[in-house]
């Protein structure tokens, strides 16, 4: 990918895995919000969570849609009930520890296998 803006400081990744532990929209904002922290990413307003209600879609889809909004940018996160799976983008505007935001990622939600990320 060309990057047609150098001089704006950019860092994107996104990580997917399966997880263990059981979704509420609590652990969600929970996840979001220590996430962040422990990147030392700044927070201006709560995570936003949207559950879609039985029967909107596929229930194999049904799972959590979620952002929290950062100073340096946001975190977007998505999360699948059924099969346990997650997907997250943290797209910044300041650099980050990638690696400690898939340890994190992988504490939190008790990921037992393996981790695919990418970042662009």
């Amino acid at each position: 990918m060309r990057n047609l803006a150098p001089d704006i400081v950019r860092q994107r990744l996104m990580i997917e895995a399966f997880y263990d532990k059981s979704g509420t929209k609590q652990l969600v904002k929970d996840y979001l919000l220590e996430l962040a922290a422990k990147l030392d990413l700044r927070v201006y307003g709560e995570p936003v969570i949207f559950e879609p209600a039985s029967g909107m879609g596929k229930d194999e889809n049904a799972g959590f849609d979620a952002f929290v909004p950062l100073i340096d940018s946001g975190i977007s996160a998505y999360f699948w009930n059924g099969p346990k799976f997650l997907s997250v983008v943290i797209y910044t505007c300041k650099s980050f520890d990638q690696d400690k935001a898939v340890e994190v990622t992988k504490e939190f939600w008790q990921i037992p296998g393996e981790i695919e990320t990418m970042a662009f």
